[in-house]
């Protein structure tokens, strides 16, 4: 079938769900993702203006790619399926578009090649590409990972084989994931001298979605790690606190309940976004994209999201307290009135992010 997204044309195969079968995958769902990409590639132009080559290094249709192209990248698409490769070429034919197409896995060919921008979106983890990528990007690492399950703790065992850190499945289970992917990008990276940083992170449909700004140097890469650390949650009450550093020293119980602590981690306790270029990617947002106005929205959260860990659900704590839930404004105008900052969050209509503690919160909002 044929697809129209953004300004090019591609043809996919006819597709069932979003699993995989014999079939080059294509999942509309990512649209959203694909349209934040193409704007963060156009903010990321203006940021680094050397920045010209972009390697789509998991191709299948090659959308990402063509799309790029369309955009005045000089692209790359690689993948190991031959009917994706020929698929690839027919796209970027399709629309008048230069780009070549590698048919060979992604790792041997960042090993031995530079890319300004590298997109890593395969179907479940991305970290069997993560080595090779941090050593073959030059600027901008983008990351996609739809092992949501394993990142946020519900496989619990996965996410430790995968992952190399503790999930825990928690009411902000999204997030958990962000932080637990970060981190072991984060980690990644500084075995090779390199620091990322993230500079553009949402967690939405089912994936996450992370920007990475590369810089290299062991002085870098060390104040990269300095941002790793772990949460101490409490399931009984919900408190939660953290603590900077790869060694773990919980408390042996709840300091607001008495009950037993779980430990997260070793997570990315810093900022998730860099709020100057998330509004340059939401600038460069147009309204030809088909998720546009939804696009537009989530920046412009991600922009006013608080940027600490972690965020609350607000029906969530309400039900714990046997309250009913007030207005969301309401809530956290009560919070801000008490002196606290907060925001809403992207991760749900009824999550949000304050300075507040969970007893502090409970006291603020209460009757």
């Amino acid at each position: 079938m044929r697809v129209d997204e953004g300004n090019v044309e591609v043809k996919v195969p006819e597709q069932d769900g979003d699993s995989v079968g014999d079939e080059v995958f294509f999942n509309p769902v990512q649209e959203l993702n694909r349209d934040v990409t193409v704007a963060a590639l156009r903010a990321y132009r203006e940021r680094e203006p050397r920045a010209e080559t972009y390697l789509d290094a998991t191709a299948a249709s090659g959308i990402r790619g063509v799309r790029a192209a369309a955009e005045g990248w000089d692209v790359t698409c690689a993948d190991i399926d031959e009917d994706a490769v020929d698929l690839c070429r027919e796209n970027l034919a399709r629309n008048d578009l230069d780009g070549s197409v590698i048919h060979r896995d992604a790792n041997p060919l960042l090993h031995e090649d530079y890319f300004d921008v590298v997109d890593i979106d395969p179907f479940g983890t991305p970290i069997p590409f993560v080595d090779a990528a941090c050593q073959g990007t030059r600027n901008l690492l983008c990351i996609t990972a739809t092992d949501t399950a394993p990142l946020c703790g519900a496989h619990f065992h996965s996410g430790v084989r995968s992952y190399s850190a503790i999930p825990r499945n928690t009411e902000y289970h999204a997030e958990m994931g962000v932080r637990i992917l970060i981190s072991a990008l984060v980690r990644t990276a500084a075995r090779y001298d390199v620091a990322a940083t993230p500079i553009l992170t949402h967690a939405t449909k089912h994936y996450v979605r992370t920007y990475l700004e590369l810089d290299r140097g062991a002085t870098a890469a060390n104040d990269a790690i300095d941002w790793l650390g772990h949460i101490y949650h409490c399931e009984h009450c919900l408190h939660r606190e953290t603590e900077q550093g790869l060694l773990a020293d919980p408390p042996a119980e709840c300091p607001n309940c008495g009950y037993g602590i779980q430990t997260a981690g070793p997570v990315w306790l810093g900022p998730t976004c860099d709020d100057e270029f998330v509004l340059a990617v939401r600038d460069a947002v147009s309204e030809e994209m088909g998720t546009a106005d939804r696009a537009v929205d989530l920046l412009a959260t991600l922009e006013d999201e608080l940027p600490v860990p972690t965020h609350y659900d607000q029906h969530r704590l309400c039900k714990r307290w046997e309250r009913s839930a007030p207005a969301m404004d309401d809530f956290l105008a009560a919070l801000r009135d008490a002196g606290y900052e907060a925001s809403r969050t992207h991760y749900g209509g009824t999550t949000f992010k304050t300075t507040a503690s969970v007893a502090e919160i409970r006291e603020a909002t209460g009757d």
